[in-house]
């Protein structure tokens, strides 16, 4: 117990759970303005894939980390496009949709890699963001290292979902979404087109999902390789049910996940992980993550529409 109190109160242990948190939050952030307009993004998982190769692959050919960013979300935007057109306008299942998007994106990755690198036998490396030197405030006891040693696509991450927040709740852009994944009937009836806010939502959102990825290759790594996504995407999906579809909640979702992912870490160094086989600690971030959600869900308002498709002129 003192190991663990020690790990808790230790500046790494909260640096290293706001830096696991980020690519989760902006991800979230995506998944959330999908299905506040309605639309189930199940394409998330193979979307984040994309996205961490395609930015990484840009530098990797020369262009600046904020250009391998914007990279990113394009490609993030095209599948967005992809997807949205597919349920939207057609209607297609929102599910099958999703999946197939998520199959399409990796498999898309996969072949690009070995298109573009076919002599590579182990992923090349790039220079990622470094961690930004703030003034007085890196050089704070405790503070310093927990808080602000991060990189800049962290505190863009933490920014983003600030305005998400703001342009849902005090935009009439905001209302609008909101509008038209409770009641698209209604939306209709103010002359505004539920088409082309739920096809912007999904596009949109699917670039920050893909950004989310690119943070893995960008940020906290250096290079790409096809298992580091690691089921995120999915546990994005699980914290916007957990954040009961609000950015605020969502985001203190994601912290606390990142809070379980980097205790386990750090269990196994401990004289717990001499013990227990290491799949226990691995499994633990999930475990308790389930259980938060099955607590947190059931007060949960589901957007009224979500995954129900709308037809022009029903009623």
């Amino acid at each position: 117990m003192n190991e663990i109190i020690d790990i808790l109160i230790s500046a790494s242990f909260w640096a290293a759970v706001i830096r696991i948190a980020s690519p989760l939050i902006l991800a979230t952030m995506g998944e959330l303005i999908c299905e506040r307009a309605g639309v189930l993004n199940l394409g998330i998982e193979g979307i984040m894939v994309i996205g961490a190769f395609t930015g990484w692959m840009a530098v990797y050919q020369g262009m600046p980390l904020w250009g391998g960013v914007a990279v990113a979300m394009g490609a993030g935007m095209l599948f967005g496009l992809l997807h949205s057109t597919l349920t939207v306008p057609f209607g297609l299942s929102q599910h099958v949709v999703g999946l197939g998007v998520t199959l399409f994106a990796t498999a898309s990755a996969s072949f690009a890699y070995r298109l573009m690198l076919p002599e590579v036998t182990s992923p090349p490396k790039i220079e990622p963001f470094q961690p930004l030197d703030i003034p007085l405030l890196s050089d704070l006891p405790w503070l310093g290292e927990a808080i602000f040693s991060q990189t800049a696509l962290t505190w863009a991450a933490f920014a983003v979902a600030g305005i998400v927040a703001f342009t849902l709740y005090r935009t009439p852009l905001g209302l609008a979404v909101r509008a038209v994944g409770e009641n698209p009937a209604a939306v209709e009836a103010q002359g505004l087109s539920v088409t082309g806010l739920r096809m912007g939502a999904v596009i949109m959102g699917s670039g920050l999902m893909a950004v989310g990825g690119a943070f893995l290759t960008l940020s906290a790594f250096s290079s790409f390789f096809f298992e580091m996504v690691n089921g995120r995407g999915w546990i994005c999906i699980a914290l916007v049910v957990f954040g009961a579809w609000k950015p605020g909640k969502a985001v203190l979702g994601a912290i606390l996940f990142a809070a379980f992912d980097a205790l386990q870490i750090r269990l196994q160094q401990t004289e717990l992980g001499a013990v227990l086989p290491y799949q226990l600690f691995l499994a633990l971030p999930f475990i308790l993550s389930i259980l938060a959600l099955i607590l947190m869900s059931r007060r949960a308002e589901v957007p009224a529409s979500l995954m129900v498709p709308y037809n022009k002129g029903e009623r």
